[in-house]
């Protein structure tokens, strides 16, 4: 099977096409007709990933961030992606994509909350809106946020409210906040939120959990393992051991 078997298989679960303007998602590095002894599943590409996939003898790379975003201006030594094509290995990811496709990100992201009646809200289908099984107060949802995301910790405000209706979006989603009050969500499961945001949140009356960026976009590695191991039709897949938080919580 090649490169481009697997790209398809993701596109089928996930269309490229579904990617926000911004992105940068698909194939960015290798050849698509190069046969796949193996692939390495990671939420990024760093040198360790790129060390295991080099050890495990595995080809394809395949993540949920893009290895490149923003526009080269040169390709030195010093870039994983100079990395990547000196070690003959190949990369797709599967981006914002994954996080709008129906069983991607998102919709992982609320099954681990165990959300309940779960809609996708307007106008980008980034957000999952749900019902958690009982009313909560504010700390107890942060603890529960901590405990079902298997967390050392969270980040949170106090909306000042009890919690039954929950809104989340993985990754990056503090620009979402608005929708997310318009859709009559207690609380609000995301990463990265900026200190307005949080200050926002607390003015409207919203608990906002921030489960770091990693915390809430890592569990989908399985699923998307899942989709490579379907194109290959073997066993040679992994989820990267190397794979990890890049920040420690002390």
């Amino acid at each position: 099977m090649t490169v481009q078997d697997v790209y398809n298989k993701i596109d089928q679960a996930a269309p490229f096409s579904l990617a926000m303007e911004f992105d940068n998602p698909g194939l960015l590095v290798g050849d698509p007709s190069e046969e796949v002894n193996g692939a390495l599943v990671a939420l990024d590409v760093t040198d360790e990933v790129i060390s295991e996939a080099v050890s495990r003898g595995a080809n394809l790379i395949v993540t949920h961030h893009p290895v490149i975003y923003s526009p080269l201006k040169r390709v030195t030594s010093d870039l994983l992606v100079w990395k990547l094509a000196r070690e003959n290995l190949s990369v797709i990811s599967a981006h914002t994509n994954l996080d709008i496709a129906r069983g991607g990100v998102n919709d992982i992201l609320a099954e681990k909350l165990a959300l309940s009646g779960v809609e996708t809200l307007p106008p980008d289908h980034m957000v999952r809106v749900g019902t958690v099984e009982r009313g909560m107060t504010p700390p107890e949802f942060a603890y529960y946020v901590k405990r079902m995301l298997e967390l050392p910790a969270v980040r949170y405000c106090d909306g000042g409210q009890a919690v039954e209706r929950v809104a989340v979006c993985g990754g990056s989603g503090g620009s979402c906040l608005e929708e997310v009050i318009a859709s009559g969500a207690q609380a609000f499961v995301t990463g990265d939120v900026k200190h307005s945001v949080m200050l926002e949140a607390v003015h409207r009356g919203i608990t906002l959990i921030d489960a770091g960026h990693y915390g809430t976009e890592h569990h989908v590695l399985g699923y998307l393992s899942g989709l490579v191991r379907d194109a290959l039709g073997g066993d040679a897949v992994a989820i990267a051991r190397s794979d990890a938080d890049p920040a420690t919580v002390i």
